[in-house]
């Protein structure tokens, strides 16, 4: 008994301990199960959070890259749906690689939808960046409604009207838009415009002969291959029975069709001719499509050169019709080749013109802003004085033995040489004392109106181009002009101009010079005292005139004011009237009197006037 008791003891002990493990591994199963829960939830949010972050900006490299990649898709449905239609057995003999490539480009289609919703758009110059905002604009739009047409799975149509009807999956084409939007992005990043254009025309053409190709056999099958002369021939020949041999054949007779060259056969069927003149009326806007490019791109072309170049034919027009001498016609025939093999500019500033000013500036500033960083009195200067600058260099192009300066010329401009060769040579043009290249300057202290230079700003050595040297003319007029807004660098420039000059022993600062200006200074002063007295003179004079005048008046107005109170005072009573027995001679003299009177009050009444208006005058005069 004992022993079986101790038996079933350590029996209930191991299955104790079994039923503990198995509740801590599920235990543990659950904890793990909850953290794997967990970082699911957790990944799950920062996707959300991302996906609603997650904006594209359509001036970015990312949304050009995409417009790129969305060309394949929509260049594969615009091509192959048709070739398949058309051309059966090219449809059913690769069956499986067009349906891979079909999904591919639908998938690519769901994932442009995606980065549309995500794209933001410019409202008054700001990049909006909500993608609510976003949503509620692409969802309410016409290209929703064409995108959402692009997908609609109409490959279901396979089980009515078989694999081989790829046409079912003509609603892909309403993505065109999105390939004009590509290419046009294409073109203003391009560095060949032109080029560009032609070979975007090119493959519009090459799509629309490729289109009716496919129209041509599909035609040929619906009246019967080899029937007449104008379809295909029959397919049982072997000759004309390859797949190849079909696509170029229709290929080449289409682009008989479209460019009128080569004999094609005449029609026979009501539907040949209306292929015929269908295809004929395209060609016509091909031809007049291609004409009118290609003479748009060669006048571009034309003005481009003329902007870049001067033109020459007008130069040799003008020279023929003076008679210039052959030496010379050589030499500027020399300088315009020069020019055009090198493609060197000379007409920066008309070009860039038609760009802003900053932009304009930022261009001259890492072109320009290392060459005239190297002049000495421009150095440590200003940084905007030096972008000022930059857009004032003139770019100048001198030929073989062609001087730039000669000893004694006036200096208008400073020159610094950006490629070439010059030597400083004397009076005979042998000589040569120094050789100058790329980085060096001169005729920098020239512009600069410094007093007691002794060249007098005149050049002081003969300059001559060895080969072909290009340099940077900076005039003197229009370093004074920007100059002008920057008064503390003019007054540092003239003072490393009077160093250098001081270095170089042609500044005079004599005694002569400080006693010159001193006599000036004091001939001035005599010239303002003289000036001072005569005025001093001519003010004494009026006031004495002033004065009298007062008096005058004075007298005058006491004259009047005592001829008034005359004729204001009382009459005697027994005078004039009361008696009516003198008739009518004294009631005329007594009617006379009364006129006197009148006249004589109204004298007094203007000469009233004029004295105060007199008055008016003197007290303003005074």
């Amino acid at each position: 008994m004992d022993k079986t008791s101790n038996v079933r003891n350590r029996g209930n002990q191991w299955q104790r301990l079994l039923r503990w493990h198995r509740k801590q591994k599920v235990a543990a199963g659950g904890d793990g199960a909850q953290d794997e829960g967990k970082r699911d939830s957790s990944l799950g949010q920062k996707l959300n959070v991302i996906c609603k972050e997650w904006l594209v900006d359509p001036a970015e490299q990312f949304y050009y890259v995409w417009l790129q990649v969305m060309i394949l898709p929509i260049v594969y449905n615009s091509v192959i749906i048709i070739l398949r239609t058309c051309f059966t057995t090219i449809a059913l003999s690769y069956l499986p690689v067009w349906f891979t490539l079909d999904y591919l480009s639908d998938l690519m289609y769901m994932f442009d939808m995606i980065i549309t919703v995500h794209t933001g758009y410019l409202d008054q110059g700001i990049l909006i960046k909500n993608l609510t905002q976003l949503k509620k604009r692409y969802l309410h739009s016409k290209r929703f409604l064409r995108d959402l047409a692009s997908l609609l799975p109409t490959d279901f149509l396979y089980f009515v009207f078989g694999v081989q009807t790829p046409m079912v999956r003509i609603n892909r084409l309403l993505r065109l838009p999105r390939l004009s939007e590509a290419l046009d992005r294409m073109e203003t990043r391009t560095s060949f415009p032109n080029t560009f254009r032609i070979s975007k025309l090119m493959i519009y053409i090459f799509v629309l002969i490729h289109w009716n190709a496919c129209l041509y056999f599909a035609l040929s099958s619906y009246i019967g291959f080899g029937s007449d002369r104008w379809v295909y021939p029959n397919i049982t020949n072997p000759e004309f029975a390859s797949m190849r041999r079909q696509y170029f054949y229709c290929f080449w007779f289409s682009a008989q069709i479209f460019t009128t060259v080569g004999d094609t056969p005449l029609p026979k069927r009501e539907e040949e001719y209306l292929f015929m003149i269908a295809d004929l009326l395209i060609a016509v806007l091909v031809f007049a499509s291609i004409v009118g490019n290609v003479g748009n791109v060669i006048t571009s072309l034309r003005d481009r050169d003329n902007v870049f170049f001067p033109n020459h034919e007008l130069v040799k027009a003008y020279l023929r019709s003076h008679h210039i001498s052959k030496e010379l016609r050589q030499r500027i025939d020399s300088w315009y080749q020069h020019l055009h093999i090198n493609k060197k500019i000379i007409r920066e500033n008309e070009i860039l013109q038609k760009l802003p000013v900053h932009l304009r500036t930022e261009i001259a500033v890492s072109v320009h802003l290392p060459t005239l960083s190297k002049v000495t009195i421009f150095q440590n200067c200003d940084k905007s004085l030096l972008e000022e600058l930059v857009l004032k260099l003139t770019p100048q192009v001198f030929s073989p033995g062609e001087y730039v300066c000669r000893k004694g010329d006036v200096g208008h401009e400073m020159y610094i040489i950006k490629e070439g060769k010059l030597a400083v040579v004397a009076d005979d043009g042998v000589t040569e004392f120094a050789l100058l290249s790329a980085g060096n300057y001169f005729g920098d202290i020239s512009i600069l109106s410094i007093k007691g230079n002794k060249s007098g700003n005149r050049r002081t050595a003969n300059i001559r181009s060895i080969g072909h040297s290009d340099l940077f003319s900076l005039s003197k007029e229009d370093l004074t002009d920007v100059l002008s807004e920057f008064p503390a660098a003019k007054l540092h420039l003239e003072e490393k101009g009077r160093q250098i000059l001081v270095k170089m022993g042609m500044l005079e600062e004599s005694r002569e010079g400080e006693e010159g200006e001193a006599e000036k200074v004091e001939t001035k002063i005599k010239r303002l005292e003289s000036n001072l007295e005569i005025l001093q003179t001519k003010l004494a004079r009026l006031m004495a005139e002033l004065e009298s005048c007062n008096r005058k008046i004075q007298a005058r107005v006491e004259r009047l004011e005592w001829e008034v109170s005359v004729m204001q005072s009382p009459l005697p009573e027994d005078w004039g009237g009361g008696k009516r027995a003198q008739g009518r001679g004294e009631g005329r003299e007594c009617k006379e009197e009364r006129e006197k009177k009148d006249r004589q009050q109204k004298t007094i009444i203007q000469n009233n006037n004029k004295i105060s208006k007199s008055e008016k005058k003197l007290y303003f005069f005074l």
